[in-house]
């Protein structure tokens, strides 16, 4: 760049600047929301007064002083971190080079105009530049904000569950962090964190749905915490309608952040009993055969063995017919005529084949106590 006059004038006006600052303040404080007073007018100037310095700088010597980079993008972060939003920032940015040029007019003669226009777009240029760095500033800032923010999050859930809800303290600290009502409704998701793309997508849908709630990724396990609304008559089926494709375990409604943790150990014993290839949310309420089965998987085995190991004495095809008929049985009404109907079979057929798994097994599925047995041996081998 090498415009003599430009730089003759950029010169004059670096020397008697004070008059082009305190105009170009008085727009700035009527945007909001600097309006409101939430940079002093103060840091506003003086934060001009660096910038159009630097700004007239480069326009005097024709190329940009490293000094201005620093500047622009220092004054972007502080800026984010005084809750201005970039679009009014970007805008009290871009009415430096209004002022600016305004302000070498009025120091230009006659015969300076010609080539000053032929200089215009250096002076956009250069304000430009400056009002890239603090949108750099800006974002770099805000990413970083974001960042911490996430790391408290976490950190406060972290205390929570190793706290177990017990410390009234850490409870409200926790829900004001997290943004929770902790006298809220809740419900708890825990997914493998091979699923985590899934349950991230629920959670952006959640939040979407202008529901408030957590998610906390751990090795053990992704964790989504829901805020359950009040208006629907069955909220939890509006969340389970989140993670369709998702396989996760899902707690019951807790009431209260306290209980969180404890939701937490309920959604995660569901989530054992996700079988490879599952797909879809699994309730405890609906699992508790598995999540028994699974908590202890050698005592799980052992009673599959012993319930429904004798089976192996007869043929493949007599075991299916009897298992089948058990699952069916155990899986309905408990009524022998339904079981019937189920397996498009007459009730004595279906008696004969009771009588025959109690013959093996000692274990006759239509006695209370032998059926939760059976019941939780077939869950044990995976045959439910």
């Amino acid at each position: 760049m090498n415009n003599p006059v430009l730089s003759r004038l950029a010169l004059a006006r670096l020397a008697d600047l004070e008059e082009v600052i305190v105009a170009w303040a008085d727009k700035v404080m009527a945007l909001s929301p600097y309006d409101q007073g939430l940079v002093p007018r103060e840091e506003v100037e003086e934060g001009a007064r660096i910038g159009f310095a630097l700004i007239l700088r480069r326009l005097a010597e024709g190329t940009t002083p490293p000094e201005l980079v620093t500047h622009s993008e220092r004054l972007g972060e502080r800026r984010a971190g005084q809750g201005v939003p970039l679009a009014s920032l970007l805008a009290a940015g871009r009415l430096d080079a209004r002022a600016l040029w305004q302000s070498l007019i009025d120091r230009a003669g006659p015969g300076d105009l010609p080539e000053l226009l032929g200089g215009a777009h250096l002076v956009w240029e250069a304000v430009e530049r400056h009002v890239t760095g603090l949108m750099a500033g800006y974002q770099r800032a805000v990413l970083e904000m974001g960042r911490q923010r996430e790391d408290q999050r976490r950190a406060w859930f972290a205390r929570l569950l190793d706290n177990d809800g017990r410390n009234p303290d850490v409870v409200r600290d926790a829900g004001r962090v997290l943004g929770l009502d902790i006298a809220g409704r809740f419900s708890v998701v825990v997914a493998d964190p091979v699923v985590g793309a899934g349950l991230r997508a629920a959670a952006t849908a959640v939040a979407a749905a202008g529901l408030r709630g957590h998610r906390h990724e751990s090795p053990t396990g992704d964790v989504l915490v829901v805020q359950l609304p009040t208006r629907p008559s069955d909220p939890e089926k509006a969340v389970l309608g989140f993670l369709r494709e998702v396989p996760c375990g899902v707690s019951p409604p807790v009431d209260g952040l306290a209980k969180v943790p404890h939701a937490v150990r309920l959604a995660t014993a569901a989530a054992r009993t996700v079988r490879p290839g599952a797909g879809g949310p699994l309730r405890l309420e609906d699992r508790w055969l598995d999540v028994f089965a699974a908590h202890s998987p050698e005592l799980a085995a052992e009673l599959a063995g012993r319930v429904l190991g004798p089976l192996a004495a007869v043929g493949e095809a007599e075991r299916d017919r009897l298992l089948e008929t058990v699952r069916t049985h155990l899986a309905g009404t408990g009524s022998i005529a339904d079981t019937a109907a189920a397996l498009y079979c007459h009730r004595n057929t279906v008696q004969h084949r009771f009588a025959r798994f109690r013959e093996l097994t000692g274990r006759d599925v239509r006695a209370p106590a032998d059926g939760t047995v059976v019941a939780l041996a077939l869950s044990a081998a995976g045959l439910r």
